[in-house]
């Protein structure tokens, strides 16, 4: 039986808990800092995927404080934020005035079914415990339209960071580090068919301390 989010609504509730605590410290850690080179050209290649076959509209799905949505939006593409943390979107509406965001559960998207032209997952599956991907990628593939494209980032490994009072504040979560190979199984399992793998290795000189995964995936066409 593929498990629910309410077998396990205490992730959901401790990471919207962590977000809420760090926003604002976060946002000015990374204040002004650019999209990496080799992640500009993943996402680069992702917008242009998506406007060659057609447009519309795109979800950045953990949006944060709304720099990644604004990075799309910068290439053209009609893109709106989600985020379970209410104190990061109230950064993300502050910075980006112009664009939409909105607050909700990746887990349980109020979407209608097969919209969306693309959806993007910009580390923000770090935090789902591995029993629950199955649920969250059918969910992804429930809100995309047949053709559609998704984009999922995160960190390559098997040993998970934990970070504990970042900032001093009294919150801890888990960041979980994933095979590229587990992932592409799981996403190709739930409907999609795999368009592209990328993995770099740590820019260690940037504080990075594990290697980097994009994968690109289409839902097939013909299915719901």
């Amino acid at each position: 039986m593929t498990p629910t989010p309410s077998t396990e609504a205490d992730f959901v509730t401790s990471t919207r808990t962590f977000y809420d605590a760090i926003a604002e410290d976060y946002a000015e850690m990374f204040a002004g800092e650019r999209t990496k080179p080799r992640d500009g050209a993943v996402l680069a290649g992702f917008a242009e995927l998506v406007s060659r076959g057609g447009g519309g509209q795109v979800a950045d799905l953990g949006c944060g404080p709304g720099r990644t949505t604004a990075h799309l939006a910068s290439l053209g593409l009609d893109v709106f934020g989600l985020d379970l943390s209410e104190s990061m979107l109230a950064i993300a509406r502050r910075e980006n005035p112009g664009l939409r965001f909105r607050q909700g559960s990746m887990l349980e998207l109020d979407i209608p079914d097969g919209t969306l032209t693309a959806a993007l997952s910009w580390y923000s599956s770090i935090h789902t415990p591995v029993r629950q991907l199955p649920f969250l990628f059918a969910e992804f593939h429930r809100i995309l339209a047949p053709g559609g494209y998704l984009l999922l980032a995160f960190q390559a490994g098997d040993q998970p960071l934990t970070l504990d009072r970042p900032f001093g504040h009294p919150v801890s979560l888990d960041f979980e580090r994933r095979r590229p190979e587990l992932m592409a199984e799981l996403l190709e399992a739930a409907g999609f068919r795999l368009r592209s793998r990328t993995v770099r290795e740590a820019e260690e000189e940037l504080g990075e301390s594990s290697a980097q995964a994009f994968l690109i995936a289409r839902k097939l066409v013909g299915t719901l």
